[in-house]
């Protein structure tokens, strides 16, 4: 991969803070720089999974880290929420904390609650409102219901996590000004895609392996098969693809 000295890969969105995480992380992180992904961003999940986030951020200098609640981890308790709530707005307060997410709606896998998700998805944006921090949306099958409450909210430019559901839905997140966040979903399925000034790179690690190592366990380093993918499909260069996603990245996530 040809490579200027200012450029690089950044892989926005990440697990590999994980407790589960397959693969030694120590080499992970050294197969990162070998293919130019100079810096990664670990999504959290749930209360426990943010802190462990952070814990692994603190550890890495090219690591940043976000605070997230995914929608399928919240069991509808409110009392418990309220106490995990306390402890976000110290959390977020915490070094190299780029953002809120993963969070969102998410009506895939019946049984759902749906008003319990809603509940924290509000939640949550006031935090990310409140701290003027952006966010990375995790939606899915629940756009009709996610429009209404997003539009409720005054937030910074946004992300739109592994987005694969209709042009009439990318319509609406393009006429937002959020983000697309392009991993190896890309590589393998038809999907609409949004115009290369609205995308930022990802890799959701472990899952959603790219092209041409379906099969395997994902790594933040496979970002790199994404951008190659893009510089395909946007007939750009690999240099213009980091150029572009990277500042994107920077532009949303300070990093």
């Amino acid at each position: 991969m040809s490579r200027h000295a200012d450029k690089m890969l950044v892989d926005t969105h990440c697990h590999l803070h994980d407790r589960e995480f397959p693969l030694d992380k120590g080499e992970t992180l050294k197969e990162c720089h070998n293919l130019g992904v100079d810096k990664i961003i670990v999504i959290g999940t749930s209360p426990k999974d943010s802190a462990d986030a952070l814990d692994f951020a603190s550890k890495h200098e090219e690591v940043s880290w976000t605070y997230g609640y995914h929608p399928n981890e919240f069991d509808g308790n409110r009392e418990q929420l309220e106490k995990d709530l306390e402890q976000a707005k110290k959390l977020i307060k915490q070094p190299k904390l780029v953002g809120i997410g993963e969070i969102g709606l998410d009506y895939h896998f019946p049984p759902f609650d749906k008003e319990a998700q809603i509940f924290l998805l509000e939640n949550m944006l006031q935090i990310a409102q409140d701290n003027k921090l952006p966010v990375s949306f995790h939606v899915r099958d629940a756009f009709d219901d996610f429009w209404p409450i997003f539009d409720n909210f005054h937030l910074k430019p946004s992300v739109i996590h592994s987005f694969s559901d209709s042009k009439k839905n990318l319509s609406e997140v393009l006429k937002r000004g959020l983000y697309i966040g392009v991993n190896g979903l890309a590589t393998f399925a038809d999907i609409a895609h949004a115009p290369l000034e609205n995308i930022i790179l990802e890799t959701d690690a472990p899952y959603l392996t790219p092209k041409p190592f379906r099969g395997k366990i994902n790594i933040p380093a496979y970002v790199s098969y994404v951008a190659r993918w893009a510089a395909e499909y946007y007939g750009k260069t690999l240099d213009e693809i980091e150029e572009i996603t990277t500042k994107n990245a920077e532009r949303i996530y300070q990093i």
